[in-house]
């Protein structure tokens, strides 16, 4: 029995129908559910669903990094060679390379109004006006930044030289 026009082009319609069909996929972002969970211990905090991944993957990495005063790699790195290094790869922005100049890249904000990526600048014990250590403002009161004698950690805005040291927060234009 010979299959007749007919009957050819309904096989051949039900074909590029399940090809298009097949090829449809949705817009659903695809999760590195693995990094996601090493960054999460790394950093000792929950990662959600809204958080920018991207940035707690990135700053997971950085962790143990040692301190290197004018640092800015995974061998040794400082404050600002640090915020440096996670806008540059996080963001796709240049920051300055000091904390001076970083300071002066966006707009000040409250600590109670930090958002994730905020910038988190603290002064020196021996001037309240002056900068003297930059961080990026995580979530939930916590901050990643070099530290002279930890090197890369996350510390807590709430810790009393934090609290003492406060300068300003500063959200980046991006």
């Amino acid at each position: 029995m010979r299959p007749t026009v007919h009957t050819l082009l309904r096989c051949l319609l039900l074909l590029s129908l399940l090809a298009g069909l097949s090829a449809c996929h949705t817009s659903a972002p695809r999760l590195d559910y693995k990094a996601l969970a090493k960054a999460s211990v790394r950093l000792g905090m929950n990662i959600g669903l809204e958080d920018n991944h991207r940035l707690y993957i990135e700053a997971s990495h950085w962790i143990g990094t040692p301190y290197r005063s004018g640092g800015s790699s995974h061998r040794g790195t400082d404050c600002s060679g640090l915020t440096m290094q996670l806008y540059r790869s996080v963001y796709r922005l240049k920051l300055p390379r000091s904390t001076d100049g970083q300071l002066e890249t966006g707009k000040r904000v409250r600590r109670s109004n930090l958002r994730e990526g905020d910038l988190v600048f603290f002064s020196s014990p021996s001037s309240r006006k002056r900068v003297a250590h930059v961080g990026i403002y995580l979530k939930d009161g916590r901050f990643i930044h070099a530290s002279t004698s930890r090197g890369v950690i996350v510390s807590s805005l709430q810790e009393e030289y934090y609290r003492k040291h406060w300068l300003r927060g500063v959200r980046v234009i991006r």
